[in-house]
């Protein structure tokens, strides 16, 4: 949801209907219609616009969406998985999220502590990456020495699991 600008956005997740737009040649039925009976994962939902909050609001609610340049809605049957980097409760606080949208996708909420919270995977998660590096890069089987598993958990890991796999990837 962040990585598209907002006018982009709503068409990619709703769909638009020809000539809708200028540029709209041909109907394109967007990310919850190519869903429709199965999962749309929204990453980065906390970044959505206000605007964007509320279509996505309406589209759960109703299980309808309406395409740019439609004349009706379309029902759809999509459950919908979100992640976001960002603390939405302290959002809501703000105003910045809306409050129903909140509670409309906070069913099963699943917390990931921070890879500095979680010690005993920062090793497991190290091999794992070697093991999967050691293929393409066309060397025997790699493996942590007793000091380079020492730094590992000694350093905070800012960047998470990502950090890590280019660090052990370095």
């Amino acid at each position: 949801c962040a990585a598209i600008p907002d006018a982009l956005l709503e068409s990619e997740l709703f769909g638009y209907k020809r000539g809708a737009f200028t540029d709209a040649r041909t109907d394109r039925g967007g990310m919850f219609l190519e869903a429709d009976g199965g999962t749309l994962f929204l990453d980065e939902i906390g970044d959505l616009s206000p605007t964007l909050q509320a279509k996505l609001l309406r589209a759960l609610a109703e299980r309808e969406i309406r395409p740019l340049g439609a004349a009706r809605p379309e029902k759809i049957d999509v459950r919908v998985i979100s992640a976001t980097h960002r603390d939405l409760e302290q959002r809501l606080q703000q105003g910045s999220f809306r409050e129903d949208l909140y509670y409309r996708i906070n069913v099963v909420k699943i917390v990931l502590p921070a890879l500095r919270d979680r010690g005993g995977d920062v090793l497991l998660l190290a091999q794992h990456f070697l093991s999967q590096l050691a293929p393409r890069s066309g060397k025997p089987d790699l493996k942590l020495s007793m000091a380079a598993a020492e730094k590992l958990m000694a350093y905070n890991w800012p960047g998470n699991v990502r950090e890590l796999e280019n660090c052990m990837e370095r």
